[in-house]
């Protein structure tokens, strides 16, 4: 029983196993070595030049307490015991201890150009000291140099600019617009989506994990384009005949629109397969519909590549929603389309009290100068190409890892028990992160079964942070892994 738990998760580390078995005989002396690697680690973190004030405000048991009593029973955490992170700094974050860790996780994929960069502090102070908030009913530059800004990095036409506050609100607004811009209900998502968690969005988001019972109409679901799980494998071209089908006999043969990530993050950092949104793009406008490219987590510049996600794939789209990396952590989101689109708009008043407030532009404004000026997508593209090599050198040593994907800084690493039947470790996952915190270096998870890990740092993510944390020749780096299969064989 032993040999065979052992083979399922890492048939290339059996001499460092089966010497362990000998070292230790009990799980305490385990945990003590893991300890032990762990300190090792943060011994090893590249310098950093920044030392936090003194933190003297509550302590995590305390604050748990008040969530606990006074905050929804919905919101969750990472780790059995929570972090308490009190300052951060570019791709650092640091307790109340005022220990250091790696962020490899960005605030899901929220901060772009690094934990308060002073760029953008000063952008929100001086605004703030000038105008904190007046509406868009009266007139302010902040919003209008902002849509100008973001305009300039859109294809084409597209370049009419509705602020909101969050993903959700766009991805709401953006159905809308497509739903009344064609005169028809039904919208084609993609099985395993996550588009936000209101009324609309919901009915997109396409995981049972992010659903609740309510009325959620005018949505089909196609298959999803999953290479690594996918019926299909690599050929987009035969995913997209699934939203012909649905057009054929699941509407009246017109929709109004298709909306998709290029990379799914809550889906597990999923890239669609290749020739799959030229394909189904073409589908959509034939039947009379607008494309929608979700860039929440995928756009500004975070794929390196290509400032947005779409553009990976060749595709112009009608509507692009944009949120997270668009303020590095300040609320705020965007629709964008084109005039003509945006038109239908004044059919009626549509108005949003906070979309476009002065602050958030501001902070939007500098987070895209800063993105220029320090070449983080450039950054992104280098750096995330290097650590994606480190992630695929990892996975050649350890069978836990059945998949390395993503481009640029946001890569996805799915463990799974069993690489022929690609069995989801969902447990294995818990204390793999558990240990990675342990050492220093937080990471996020996501998929439909839990099972993968969601590499989303700032943009300013170093080659020494990437070989610190995931080179596979760091022999620290794989002790949580090694010592998880260690405790099941003794």
């Amino acid at each position: 029983m032993k040999r065979v738990l052992f083979r399922r998760f890492s048939s290339s580390s059996s001499s460092f196993a089966l010497n362990a078995k000998r070292v230790f005989s009990q799980s305490s002396a385990v945990a003590t070595a893991d300890e032990n690697a762990a300190a090792a680690v943060l011994a090893k973190m590249p310098r950093f030049d920044y030392t936090p004030p003194p933190y003297d405000g509550p302590r995590s048991e305390e604050i748990l307490r008040k969530r606990s009593e006074f905050l929804s029973p919905s919101m969750f955490y990472f780790y059995k015991k929570p972090l308490n992170i009190v300052d951060g700094k570019k791709q650092y974050l640091f307790d109340e201890d005022g220990r250091r860790y790696l962020d490899a996780f960005g605030g899901i994929a929220t901060v772009c150009c690094g934990h308060c960069h002073p760029d953008v502090i000063e952008a929100i102070i001086n605004q703030t000291k000038r105008l904190q908030h007046s509406t868009v009913l009266y007139l302010n530059n902040a919003i209008a140099d902002f849509a100008e800004a973001l305009a300039s990095k859109m294809p084409r036409d597209l370049k009419v600019v509705f602020f909101t506050n969050s993903g959700t609100e766009a991805n709401e607004l953006a159905m809308m617009i497509a739903r009344l811009y064609t005169g028809c209900h039904d919208i084609i998502s993609l099985r395993n989506a996550y588009h936000g968690n209101a009324a609309g969005t919901m009915g997109a988001t396409a995981q049972c994990n992010w659903k609740f019972n309510v009325v959620q109409s005018g949505v089909h679901h196609a298959l999803n384009p999953d290479q690594y799980r996918g019926v299909f494998g690599s050929d987009g071209e035969k995913y997209a005949k699934d939203v012909e089908e649905i057009i054929d006999f699941g509407t009246s043969g017109r929709v109004a629109g298709f909306i998709s990530e290029a990379i799914q993050g809550v889906g597990g950092i999923l890239e669609l397969a290749p020739g799959y949104l030229p394909s189904v793009y073409k589908t959509i406008k034939k039947a009379g519909g607008l494309c929608i490219a979700d860039e929440v987590q995928a756009g500004f510049a975070r794929i390196g590549s290509h400032f947005w996600g779409f553009e990976a794939h060749g595709v112009v789209p009608d509507i692009v929603t944009m949120a997270k990396g668009i303020g590095n952590g300040i609320p705020i989101g965007a629709v964008v389309t084109t005039p003509e689109i945006a038109h239908v708009l004044t059919r009626r008043c549509y108005f949003n009290t906070f979309g476009g407030n002065p602050v958030c532009t501001a902070a939007g404004h500098a987070v895209l100068k800063v993105l220029e000026k320090e070449k983080l997508q450039e950054n992104a593209l280098v750096v995330g190409s290097y650590l994606k090599d480190q992630l695929m050198a990892l996975q050649e040593k350890h069978e836990i890892i059945g998949d390395v994907r993503g481009r640029g800084l946001m890569l996805g690493v799915e463990l799974v028990t069993d690489r022929l039947k690609k069995t989801p470790a969902k447990t294995e996952i818990l204390h793999v992160m558990e240990s990675m915190k342990d050492m220093g270096v937080l990471v996020g998870k996501g998929g439909f079964y839990g099972n993968v890990f969601r590499i989303t740092p700032p943009l300013c993510f170093t080659k020494e942070d990437s070989g610190m944390a995931f080179d596979a020749r760091n022999p620290f780096l794989i002790t949580p892994i090694l010592f998880f299969i260690v405790s099941y064989i003794i």
